[in-house]
């Protein structure tokens, strides 16, 4: 049998059975930081340890006799996983799973459950919150206004800059999970004409959606809300930007990866947009920089991932979490996903 060795004890895999089913368990939080919110302990036998932070190369140490861990951006893969082998659930404290190696999961019988839904109304309020900001030119008015120009007008305004409205505009919607639907709402209520876009490179257009290439050509405001996959990495690029309106925006509140972001630069500075606002970056936090950090246009926004962060979302997801830890201990796991 395959074996891993672990702080000089050897584990083959019809041991790992065993010694999960013989400890308490043992949750492990590594990044609680994270989460500025207090969360309720587990209504079982356990022992609770949490880091602020952890660094990759603090995983093995921190995880060795964990039987559950708590995760939110830190990748886990398989150099680590095989080196735990009481561990038998990883519980997200957020939706996305990209960081987590599933197959090894799977194949290991290691369940990850990850948390959904808690953030659509906080990530939608803020794309909208975005969409106004550059819809009305806010940044450039204000600092227009820090400049003095506003006390040197001869009238009692002062338009500079153009001022639209949303009602009866289009929003095309790229991705319809719980945020993608919270979206669409919000944007009905305030009388948003939205496009629900179809699969980029789909073969059929399924009932109520739209083609990805006419929500490109026909929107006024497009909004990101999909998972980062293989299959969408760099969905917006040059061909993208030169497909959509001259005066449509890109709001991208979903995964850095969606956007190449010398094309967004370049579509900026060149005009074929009007605007765009992004609260994820390719490398979070963006330490070494990015490209995008330099833009200082007013047609441009940055926000720092914290779209999902308002205090209800924060509270409800750390709710669901316990939910999803307590539902596995009890045998009837949920939000599985491997």
């Amino acid at each position: 049998m395959s074996a891993v060795q672990v702080y000089g004890c050897s584990f083959n895999f019809s041991e790992r059975a065993l010694a999960r089913a013989t400890v308490m368990e043992r949750i492990v939080f590594l990044e609680r930081n994270t989460l500025a919110v207090d969360f309720r302990l587990p209504d079982f036998d356990h022992e609770w340890i949490e880091y602020g932070e952890t660094l990759p190369d603090q995983v093995v140490e921190r995880l060795h006799d964990a039987t559950i861990v708590i995760s939110n951006k830190l990748a886990l893969r398989e150099a680590d996983l095989s080196q735990l082998p009481l561990l038998k659930l990883i519980a997200i404290a957020a939706t996305g799973f990209d960081n987590i190696d599933l197959d090894y999961c799977r194949r290991n019988e290691i369940a990850v459950c990850n948390t959904r839904g808690y953030a659509a109304n906080s990530v939608s309020e803020h794309a909208l919150m975005l969409i106004l900001a550059l819809r009305r030119n806010l940044l450039a008015y204000r600092e227009d206004v820090q400049r003095g120009r506003w006390q040197r007008s001869k009238q009692f305004c002062l338009f500079t800059h153009s001022l639209r409205d949303l009602r009866g505009s289009v929003i095309g919607i790229v991705g319809y999970g719980s945020i993608g639907r919270a979206m669409s709402q919000l944007a009905a209520s305030i009388r948003m004409r939205v496009l629900i876009s179809e699969h980029k490179n789909a073969e059929t257009i399924r009932a109520r959606r739209t083609s990805f290439t006419n929500v490109l050509e026909q929107s006024d405001v497009i909004s990101l809300h999909c998972p980062l996959t293989a299959d969408n990495q760099n969905m917006f690029g040059r061909s993208e930007f030169e497909t959509m309106k001259r005066d449509a925006l890109l709001i991208n509140t979903a995964r850095g990866g969606l956007v190449e972001e010398f094309a967004l630069i370049d579509a900026l500075q060149q005009g074929m947009i009007a605007g765009a606002a992004c609260d994820a970056l390719r490398v979070e936090p963006p330490g070494r920089g990015s490209p995008l950090l330099d833009v200082n246009l007013p047609n441009f926004i940055i926000t720092p991932h914290v779209a999902w962060a308002s205090n209800e979302a924060m509270q409800a997801l750390a709710d669901q979490l316990i939910d999803n830890i307590e539902a596995f201990v009890r045998g009837e796991p949920r939000n599985l996903v491997t």
